[in-house]
């Protein structure tokens, strides 16, 4: 019988600060504010005959890089409906309802999703994970994101 375990990888060093908004529709959106986001994992994996059902270090590791590859940046979504962005000399030009932020090129990054929120940072961030990561002995892995206590989105992957 084939016994599956859960592994739950949540620490202090799996976390980023960034600055973002939220846009609500076509004409509202938050105003330009900062979280230090925090990225934990739930694992599940078969459980092998020494005891162990996935190498934690891998996906700790995998975590870490994520999570500084984001830090300290400007977050925008690059596919958002409602917010047009364009780079003129050196920095992006974010318009939203007529009125246009401008971010520094090398300190924002423009993320290909509709929306910066934790759910949708949830998918965006396990995509990387799954593009960077071996899961042949993964049955599911679920990675979460808070923007603050008690906020948290996840998405979640499951094996075939």
């Amino acid at each position: 019988m084939t016994q599956l375990a859960t592994l739950h990888i949540d620490k202090q060093a799996h976390k980023f600060s960034a600055a973002h908004f939220t846009i609500f529709s076509e004409t509202e959106r938050e105003r330009l504010h900062g979280h230090n986001y925090g990225v934990s994992a739930r694992i599940v994996a078969e459980m092998g005959e020494n005891g162990f059902s996935a190498d934690y270090n891998v996906y700790k590791r995998c975590l870490k890089r994520v999570c500084d590859a984001h830090d300290e940046y400007m977050l925008l979504p690059g596919n958002s409906p409602w917010l047009a962005v364009v780079t003129e000399e050196g920095e992006y030009h974010a318009t939203f309802a007529g009125k246009t932020l401008r971010f520094p090129v090398d300190e924002t990054l423009l993320l290909p999703i509709v929306n910066i929120t934790v759910e949708a940072l949830a998918h965006y961030l396990l995509k990387l994970v799954l593009a960077e990561s071996s899961l042949g002995e993964l049955v599911e892995f679920e990675l979460f994101v808070s923007s603050g206590d008690g906020q948290v989105g996840s998405a979640c992957w499951r094996a075939a």
